[in-house]
């Protein structure tokens, strides 16, 4: 398989991330949605990263499409997304808040440093961060002091999604050691092991 994208997207770290954490081979071709719009467009039409080119050929865009094939692969008891219930809802409920969060962070990033500074409008960059903010606080009030996964006891897609809002937000200037230390020791934790630490950008 080869992954298209680089690790400083949250999106394709998500990705990364996971095939790394279910020990799926891969290559990764570090192409940007900016740097390298067109070779991105050959993957995916909507110039976006990160895209996925299974061994067959086929093309996979999306992170969130991306690892539902994943957990197809790794079978679904196995998957870091449970196959059902309670367990499902909450471990789904978290990755979308922080994959929400990244998309908000990100559109902050892009009103201020992709628009003339006359037309930056900052009411909706603070709107956009206080959104960020107040998912990601909401994710830190679900970790228990001494637990080690912020749902179920175990990786899962909650912990990578957690990981990667938590580094973005970091990377916006959010004080997170302060506002959101549990989260933020978590993260710190996390990164300690193979799949975290071998995708660094």
């Amino acid at each position: 398989m080869l992954l298209i994208g680089v690790n400083r997207s949250p999106y394709t770290r998500r990705v990364a991330i996971t095939l790394k954490a279910y020990g799926l081979p891969y290559e990764q071709s570090d192409l940007s949605g900016f740097g390298n719009r067109a070779e991105v467009r050959a993957a995916n039409p909507l110039g976006r990263i990160p895209a996925l080119v299974l061994d067959n050929g086929e093309t996979l865009v999306d992170s969130a499409a991306i690892i539902d094939h994943l957990d197809e692969i790794v079978g679904r008891e196995k998957a870091l997304t449970p196959p059902g219930g309670a367990d499902r809802r909450t471990v789904l409920r978290v990755a979308a808040l922080m994959m929400g969060a990244c998309d908000k962070g990100l559109h902050a990033a892009y009103e201020r440093n992709h628009h003339p500074p006359e037309k930056v409008h900052q009411p909706w960059i603070d709107d956009c961060m206080t959104q960020m903010k107040t998912a990601l606080a909401a994710v830190e009030a679900m970790i228990e002091p001494g637990k080690s996964h912020v749902v179920l006891g175990r990786l899962t897609q909650a912990d990578i999604t957690a990981f990667i809002a938590e580094r973005l937000a970091r990377g916006l200037k959010v004080d997170t050691p302060a506002e959101m230390p549990r989260l933020h020791a978590h993260c710190r934790e996390l990164l300690e092991q193979e799949a975290f630490r071998s995708t660094e950008p």
